[in-house]
């Protein structure tokens, strides 16, 4: 089932959901291939206003490789980048990288010192890792992962079990996951109608499907702007919790710099923390400056962004500090990695002491 695209967004949605897809089957593979530096698909940097504390720390320059284009998803940097909270921290500047389908994986960048942060997602860091990559996931802006199970508000799906005797739109990109899901939930796959279906999610509203595989944060608020009511089901929720939006960076800079590790997460702390406090500080930053050009709106961008929100503020991160994960969350993605096929351990892949030592040492930016 092949349906066009009413918009530049909807666009963007359906490649980042293949990019991602690509970006897990190639990440190990093109990680030991070699120093790939491929031009990223977007506009490439952001230099942060100037603060009469620039580089006084001397850390020089912050280059930050963000997984996608530049829309809400990132709203934390832009405002740390444009309040200058990265300066105060000692950065002479920060290079915000834009992601996109043409661009080469988050992992090639940090591996190569393209970038020395990266954002990304624990299956793709892990297959790379699981291939040699040095890298370490040192943080976690959502402690849910996006994917849902959308359905029309009328009719909604709120657990897994009713889904059975239903017609699901699973894209093709979406196939691993969707598998992993069904593993993980112990549902009988066989009482499912799976659809192939595209992106752009019309058939939902048309009665053609009864659900719907998405992103939290993308299709149901481009549905909710023209007028339908819907409603998600979330797979973190539902027996497949993972985290998301990982911060990533080689072993080597975890072990020789610390303090500058450091210094960038108290910046990213404070403009996130700005961003949950006003969705639409960010979301305007990302229209109107950071992803000028790129067709998006304010009105969208804030939807987006309270959204993700609740994806990035738990009962544990209210306790504990943004982009911490206990222990309990840490094992519980060590076994929804092996649902897909991922078998590797947590102290492979996750230093949290970083994050950790900034929240005992600054306690104020809980």
């Amino acid at each position: 089932m092949t349906i066009s695209s009413s918009s530049d967004d909807r666009a963007f949605t359906a490649d980042r959901r293949l990019f991602l897809k690509r970006g897990l089957q190639l990440g190990g593979a093109v990680l030991l291939g070699g120093p790939l530096l491929a031009a990223c698909g977007d506009s490439d940097s952001s230099s942060s206003a100037s603060s009469s504390s620039s580089g006084s720390k001397g850390f020089g320059e912050l280059t930050l490789r963000l997984s996608w284009i530049k829309n809400v998803e990132f709203a934390g940097s832009y405002i740390a980048d444009s309040k200058g909270y990265y300066t105060d921290e000692g950065f002479s500047k920060a290079t915000l990288i834009g992601g996109g389908p043409s661009a080469t994986p988050m992992e090639t960048d940090v591996v190569t010192k393209k970038a020395l942060v990266a954002i990304s997602a624990p299956d793709i860091t892990g297959a790379a890792v699981s291939k040699g990559a040095p890298l370490k996931i040192i943080g976690a802006q959502y402690q849910k992962n996006p994917f849902c199970i959308m359905s029309m508000a009328k009719d909604p799906i709120t657990k897994p079990e009713d889904m059975y005797g239903k017609k699901i739109g699973v894209q093709a990109s979406n196939e691993s996951v969707w598998a992993a899901y069904l593993k993980a939930t112990g549902l009988d796959g066989s009482k499912i109608t799976k659809v192939p279906v595209q992106f752009d999610p019309l058939p939902l509203t048309q009665g053609t499907v009864d659900g719907w595989f998405s992103f939290a944060t993308n299709e149901p608020n481009t549905l909710r702007l023209k007028g339908f009511k819907v409603a998600t089901m979330l797979l973190a929720d539902t027996g497949y919790p993972l985290v998301s939006e990982t911060y990533i960076v080689r072993q080597d800079t975890i072990d020789k710099q610390r303090d500058l590790l450091k210094a960038f997460l108290r910046a990213e702390i404070k403009g996130w923390k700005a961003s949950v406090a006003d969705p639409a500080l960010g979301a305007k930053l990302a229209a109107e400056t950071y992803g000028k050009g790129l067709g998006l709106t304010t009105k969208e961008q804030t939807l987006e962004s309270a959204d993700q929100n609740k994806l990035i503020v738990s009962a544990d991160t209210k306790k504990n500090g943004l982009f911490t994960i206990t222990p309990e969350l840490i094992e519980e993605n060590i076994k929804t990695l092996k649902y897909g096929g991922l078998d590797i351990t947590a102290a492979k892949l996750f230093d949290l002491s970083i994050i950790e030592e900034i929240y005992k040492e600054n306690p104020s930016l809980i």
